[in-house]
């Protein structure tokens, strides 16, 4: 935001960017296991998503003109350097360039995978790639008054703080939204040996208030007040997409969603989303950039950032998995005598994952900086170059 010169739109940012996590499977009451502050996080906001998207919305130079109410099912190659898309509602459109910021479902991923050659990509692996893949994990969600709660229990640890209550196989995270108006909650259930299997049924529904409180009966009343307070609750399959080879293809990119949806632990989805685009639209700003060496821009772009993107996807996950005590090697939930000592040792891995934005040497900046130095040395000679190449 700094560098897009937004910073200063964002309302009220937080100085307390804290996470306090509890030890919450215990229905006569949990404990606070322990707190930490972000140590490399700038300050950040607690504004709601929407107001965050209304800001970006007022910066969209007038030159750009923006057509709603538009679903793209496929594209095609028309000619060399000629795109068809196709629309949902029958129209088409041709174009120089297409960036598919189409979400865990995106058509471009699916037909750019679809239409790949073998050369390029395992024939056998084009669905894993295409389709997205359930976690095993169904998450329950609800944004709602803070007053309401506040009227409930006054002294509920939920109403200030980012909390995160965790217990075997399930947890549940709690942070204040819109200036602390609002409390935001995302409660995550985990079957593990579903994970990858088809989910039956729709991916997002309505749930009754019963469903959700059923779920965590074993929980705290802390926990349970809180999601008593839940207004009209949904339930969502939890998908991500499979880590890809490749993030462009000569003039076709894939970016946020589309490219690496991942799980929400970090709650860092949608912000390696705009990293994405700040570094890709760099590049094709850029005054080197021509129509020609368009697939260069999009190399450029995928070097930096597939590689990171899923190093966060990975480490997301493996985070999930220590919030809901069912990482591998660490401490599962199990009193053997030593649970302090094994509660201990996993708290120092928990805060040592918080550590994933210092992996990226200096953030979505210095891999725009090192993209450029690509553009500018870059060559192309046509097809398509995976992640590692």
């Amino acid at each position: 935001m700094v560098e897009l010169g937004l910073y200063e739109k964002i309302s009220n940012p937080s100085s307390n960017y804290g996470l306090r996590i509890r030890k919450s499977d215990a229905p006569q009451g949990g404990f606070e296991w322990f707190h930490f502050t972000f140590k490399t996080f700038k300050p950040g906001s607690i504004m709601h998503r929407k107001d965050l998207v209304d800001i970006l919305k007022q910066s969209i130079p007038s030159s750009c003109t923006i057509h709603f109410n538009k679903r793209l099912t496929e594209y095609e190659n028309q000619s060399p350097g000629s795109l068809v898309l196709h629309f949902a509602d029958g129209s088409t459109s041709i174009t120089d360039v297409l960036v598919g910021a189409d979400g865990i479902h995106s058509s471009v991923r699916k037909t750019l995978f679809e239409t790949m050659g073998p050369d390029t990509v395992d024939p056998s692996k084009t669905r894993h790639y295409s389709d997205p893949s359930w976690t095993g994990t169904l998450v329950y969600r609800s944004v709602f008054p803070a007053e309401k709660l506040s009227k409930l229990d006054p002294s509920n640890v939920a109403l200030k703080d980012f909390i995160i209550f965790c217990g075997k196989g399930k947890h549940i995270v709690s942070y204040p939204v819109s200036q602390g108006t609002q409390i935001n909650v995302v409660a995550s259930a985990s079957d593990e040996q579903k994970a990858g299997t088809p989910f039956e049924g729709h991916w997002v529904s309505d749930v009754s208030l019963e469903e959700v409180e059923e779920a965590y009966q074993d929980f705290e009343p802390d926990a349970k007040r809180l999601l008593n307070c839940f207004e009209k609750p949904s339930r969502w399959a939890l998908h991500v997409v499979n880590e890809l080879p490749l993030f462009a293809c000569d003039r076709v990119a894939l970016i946020g969603d589309a490219a690496h949806a991942m799980t929400p632990y970090f709650g860092a989805g949608a912000g390696q989303a705009i990293e994405d685009a700040f570094v890709l639209g760099r590049l094709l700003s850029h005054p080197l950039t021509t129509l020609n060496n368009v697939p260069v821009a999009l190399k450029a772009y995928q070097d930096v950032r597939l590689p990171f993107t899923q190093f966060v996807a990975r480490e997301s996950d493996r985070t999930g998995k220590m919030y809901n005590f069912c990482a591998p090697g660490y401490y599962d939930g199990t009193d053997r005598g030593n649970e302090r000592e094994e509660m201990e040792i996993l708290k120092e891995k928990i805060i040592d994952q918080w550590g994933w934005e210092s992996e990226g040497e200096g953030g979505a900046v210095a891999q725009w900086v090192k993209a450029e130095k690509q553009l500018q040395e870059g060559s192309y000679n046509g097809g398509c170059e995976n992640g590692a190449s």
